[in-house]
């Protein structure tokens, strides 16, 4: 067979001055090395999709206006009614559309502001529809 016949069928040595190191331990030393701290995570917020604000059209523009009018008249009675809207991306251009069903509190002229009753603040220029009226 060759040079090592007379010591391939010895048996592994075992340390004598300190115990052998665990088979978990011993896989977490050969681990990949993340040489760039924080990389992945730039590199899987540089995927992340996010959608560009659309601007309506003005005959969508007139649509969601009289929407707006007609739940302005209703104002008071507190309707519920689903609103889709632009939500713009923290840490990045562009954002998503969400929509929310939930009763309208009150409408801030000043600041155009629809605020529902679970306390979220709709800016008036993110709406895109108003149904539920």
């Amino acid at each position: 067979m060759g040079d090592y016949n007379d010591i391939i069928h010895l048996p592994h040595p075992e340390p004598k001055n300190h115990p052998r190191m665990p088979m978990e331990a011993r896989a977490a030393q050969f681990a990949p090395f993340a040489a760039l701290t924080g990389y992945d995570a730039v590199i899987s917020e540089t995927a992340r999709q996010t959608d560009r604000q659309e601007v309506l059209d003005e005959e969508q523009q007139q649509l969601l206006n009289r929407q707006f009018l007609l739940l302005l008249e209703h104002i008071a009675e507190h309707p519920t009614v689903t609103i889709t809207y632009f939500v713009a991306d923290e840490k990045k251009a562009g954002g998503s559309y969400q929509s929310v069903t939930d009763h309208v509190k009150r409408y801030d002229d000043y600041l155009q502001l629809l605020i529902l009753s679970d306390g979220r603040q709709i800016p008036l220029h993110d709406i895109i529809e108003i149904k539920g009226i």
